[in-house]
């Protein structure tokens, strides 16, 4: 299915902000960005509030929307949480999980496997969103789903971003197949640890990235 216009200009602005095309406190003109990308104003204005939603703008009332870069320090932070998050919520699942369920993150999971095998990361990212979301419900608590699912769009730029280092979807697919493993095992304490592991080299990873992208953008 063809992705919504709207986010394939989000995903251009992504990568226009970690280029350093567009820095931190540049403002974004809705006009000038449908001009840019030859549509209206309306794909535009929802590709922006994708981007508020992560956290890579903000909107000032009557003043308009203007990059926001957030620093290393809160990158980590947010990223901790999320490991933690995402341990507490694999954890759950080994003991939660139905075998419908399980076919289905095997499935995920396989499909993971192909965009490697094409070299495609943004394929690999969608499909690793609906690998962690799977998990995320089969936590059985709604409250913890919903909390993952939230921190997951703030994160969605950064988590995307770093697959573009050399090698690390192919890690980042070998990670995956020690957390199935785990779940499938019911081992939760095994799951909670490698999906931790997991979550918290992607930090890692997008610091590496973006320490490379600074000389193109100064």
């Amino acid at each position: 299915m063809e992705r919504k216009r709207s986010d394939r200009i989000a995903d251009a602005l992504e990568g226009l902000i970690f280029d350093g095309t567009f820095a931190d406190g540049d403002r974004l003109d809705e006009v000038q960005l449908a001009g840019r990308f030859s549509v209206s104003r309306t794909p535009v204005r929802e590709a922006l509030h994708r981007l508020s939603q992560s956290g890579l703008v903000v909107q000032i009332p009557r003043r308009g929307v203007f990059v926001r870069q957030p620093g290393p320090v809160e990158l980590i932070e947010m990223f901790e949480v999320m490991a933690e998050l995402e341990a507490v919520s694999a954890r759950l699942a080994a003991a939660r999980i139905s075998e419908t369920a399980l076919a289905d993150l095997h499935a995920a999971n396989e499909r993971c496997k192909h965009a490697v095998e094409a070299q495609d990361t943004d394929g690999y990212y969608l499909e690793n969103e609906q690998f962690h979301a799977i998990i995320y419900r089969q936590s059985g608590n709604r409250f913890l789903e919903q909390e993952c699912l939230r921190l997951q769009r703030r994160l969605q730029p950064f988590r995307r971003v770093q697959l573009r280092v050399r090698g690390r979807m192919k890690q980042s697919m070998a990670e995956h197949e020690d957390v199935v493993a785990a779940i499938e095992a019911a081992d939760g304490e095994r799951a909670a640890a490698a999906i931790r592991r997991h979550v918290s080299v992607q930090g890692e990873k997008f610091h590496h990235l973006m320490a490379s992208l600074k000389p193109a953008a100064e």
